[in-house]
């Protein structure tokens, strides 16, 4: 690991100017940047605590949804009740990710700032175009069982990590951020980026900005049907090779008046298709109805020989996922497994 000083500040502002003049890289609760620096694969100069700057809040928001601080712990987000009472498919994912132990430590701003997990990215011995622009991507012939089948590029096929993003991508939140020069929102569609020629950019952050909070519309219509599905290899502590946020809005007869699906461990960003999305509204919730919609989010599906299987996995995700919504929301008793959440 390089050499860093390490800071600790209360003052928002001064966090800021750091940040906008290149000095220093936030850290909060730290679980993936500091895997990355021991790496060698980040080597920032100044570390800033931001801990202490209070923005730490899991409240309503002004429009009656959800309010998460950036600094907010992703277990204190998962168990707090107005969450899974009325967020339930985002505390599901949130279950779904990690361990308890990093759940415990890690923040909902830096869930957002995570990194890929591919070997050839964390490895500084070999090449990467996301570690080192104009390298190669040696994972495109190796070792890609885990990588992405859709958005790739030549220069990237990666997939992002989170499990809790690809719940709040369905769920349409929206990223707040601030830098010395003002604040802005990202809509969360727009936060995380495909890799296209440029894959060393993960996402659309400015440079000096930071992460303060994500609002979450008023999601009530879809709290009685909702499903987070994660397939994985093993039951807990492991990386989704495929993940599903469900939802849908029903009416008495079983006719899907709203759906929103969305996708992780497929793409480098969390994937979803808002058209497909329509295309299951006025059908009756059924599997007919729900592979025909799987089939439109997979168009364009390319695998990469270790990973040839993950189209079939990822439309018999979709379908297992919207099923079990259409059956009803399964709130989660703590757990880190779901029921049916490893079988699709």
């Amino acid at each position: 690991m390089n050499p860093f000083t390490f800071t600790q500040s209360k003052d928002l502002d001064g966090v800021l100017a750091a940040l906008s003049a290149g000095e220093a890289r936030p850290i909060a609760g730290g679980t993936n940047l500091l895997d990355l620096m021991k790496e060698g694969v980040m080597r920032p100069s100044q570390l800033v605590d931001i801990n202490g700057l209070g923005l730490d809040k899991v409240e309503v928001g002004d429009d009656g949804g959800l309010l998460l601080g950036a600094l907010a712990r992703n277990a204190d987000t998962a168990y707090d009740p107005l969450v899974r009472e009325r967020f339930p498919l985002l505390s599901s994912a949130i279950l779904a990710g990690a361990s308890p132990q990093l759940r415990n430590m890690a923040s909902n701003g830096g869930n957002l700032m995570q990194r890929t997990r591919c070997v050839y990215f964390y490895d500084v011995g070999t090449a990467c175009n996301k570690r080192e622009p104009g390298t190669g991507c040696p994972a495109r012939d190796g070792v890609n069982r885990q990588h992405a089948i859709l958005g790739t590029s030549e220069a990237c096929i990666a997939t992002h990590p989170s499990d809790m993003c690809v719940a709040l991508r369905a769920l349409d939140a929206t990223v707040h951020v601030q830098s010395s020069s003002g604040k802005r929102q990202i809509p969360f569609a727009e936060f995380h980026r495909l890799p296209e020629d440029r894959p060393e950019i993960d996402n659309t952050l400015q440079p000096g900005e930071l992460i303060t909070h994500i609002t979450v519309p008023q999601a009530d219509r879809f709290i009685a049907h909702s499903a987070y599905i994660k397939v994985r290899d093993r039951l807990s502590y492991a990386f989704a090779l495929v993940s599903v946020a469900a939802a849908l809005d029903l009416d008495d007869d079983g006719t899907i008046k709203a759906a929103r699906i969305a996708l992780g461990g497929v793409a480098h960003k969390p994937w979803r298709i808002e058209a497909a999305e329509a295309q299951l509204v006025g059908k009756a919730a059924g599997e007919e109805a729900f592979a025909a919609v799987a089939d439109t989010i997979l168009q364009g599906a390319r695998s990469f020989g270790q990973n040839d299987f993950k189209p079939a996995l990822a439309k018999n995700a979709i379908v297992q996922a919207l099923t079990s919504a259409a059956r009803g929301t399964d709130i989660a008793s703590g757990s880190d497994r779901h029921p049916e959440g490893d079988r699709a």
